[in-house]
């Protein structure tokens, strides 16, 4: 049996757009079959009628099945404003992949991939959604939109994370945080990935620009994004390594046997400082693996979402 190409479907969207609506048809699938089972994963084109409201774009045909008044929903119409924020430093590009391998992630591919997840499940709830991007300084900042144009737009910004890698570019989200703090103004869900790789010496200046995210009482989800096979449990053989850092260029060589204790024992310390301190501000604090696939990704969205709505 032939397959029918739909050449034209190949043309509208990009590798990353259908990967992405991969990617959440393969969750909401999954969502029915999971005990999650009538969750509400709702992609409605119309919404409830409230009083008062003009009838002018009320559903009659709907209303002779239902009984109940609905309004046709719009293009413009927006639910939830999603503003998505993603660290493009050098060090979000460890470890080194072929980015034309499917299953080989490091974080920025990771993160662009659940971004690019998250904007296909925000389209279907005709939410908008805006995009930031910092590395040692605020590369794309953009206001959040609905319409297809912006989608697209957004889509390309993020195709080029990962075809353009960002070397020797150190970490600076303080004052981009800040500056995306002050300039989204109504009530949003902001959705951060990053792997706070900041200077230690900035640590508590780093605290008060997520503190300040918080600004304007926006929801805050932070996705801590590593590679814990590597980052974390440190597990690499036991041999001579030459470690090079992705953000200054320093290169140390060492055995990870030599250092592994005292390096999980930090990062942990570190890792808890964080997860303390997003604690206390009341922001959603969730580590990622990426090696793990994006259902926690997604699944922290739409429990955040239903919250919010």
């Amino acid at each position: 049996m032939k397959h029918h190409i739909d050449i034209q479907q190949i043309q509208r969207y990009s590798k990353l757009e259908l990967i992405a609506k991969q990617v959440v048809e393969g969750f909401i699938t999954g969502l029915h079959k999971s005990p999650f089972h009538g969750f509400s994963v709702e992609f409605a084109e119309h919404r409830l009628y409230n009083q008062g409201e003009s009838t002018r774009h009320v559903d009659w045909k709907l209303y002779g099945r239902t009984e109940k008044l609905f309004l046709k929903r719009y293009e413009e119409e927006t639910n939830l404003r999603c503003q998505l924020i993603i660290d493009a430093s050098s060090s979000m590009y460890f470890p080194e992949v072929n980015y034309n391998d499917a299953t080989a992630f490091n974080k920025i591919k990771f993160s662009v991939y659940a971004a690019a997840a998250l904007m296909n499940l925000l389209k279907r709830q005709r939410d908008a959604v805006g995009l930031s991007i910092f590395s040692d300084q605020l590369n794309l900042h953009s206001t959040t939109k609905s319409s297809t144009v912006h989608h697209k737009f957004l889509i390309n910004e993020l195709e080029n994370l990962i075809n353009i890698p960002n070397v020797n570019v150190t970490t600076s989200s303080i004052k981009a945080l800040h500056t995306i703090a002050g300039t989204v103004h109504k009530r949003s869900l902001i959705v951060l990935f990053s792997d706070m790789m900041e200077n230690e010496g900035g640590r508590e200046e780093l605290f008060e620009a997520l503190q300040h995210l918080k600004y304007n009482k926006h929801e805050v989800i932070l996705f801590h994004t590593v590679d814990v096979a590597k980052e974390i449990d440190f597990k690499f053989e036991n041999r001579p390594y030459q470690f090079i850092d992705l953000e200054t260029g320093e290169e140390v060589k060492l055995n990870p046997n030599e250092v592994r204790n005292n390096y999980i024992e930090q990062t942990a310390k570190r890792t808890k400082e964080l997860k303390h301190k997003c604690l206390q501000y009341g922001i959603e604090f969730l580590e990622v693996d990426i090696n793990k696939g994006f259902h926690t990704v997604l699944q922290t969205y739409l429990f955040k979402r239903k919250k919010m709505m």
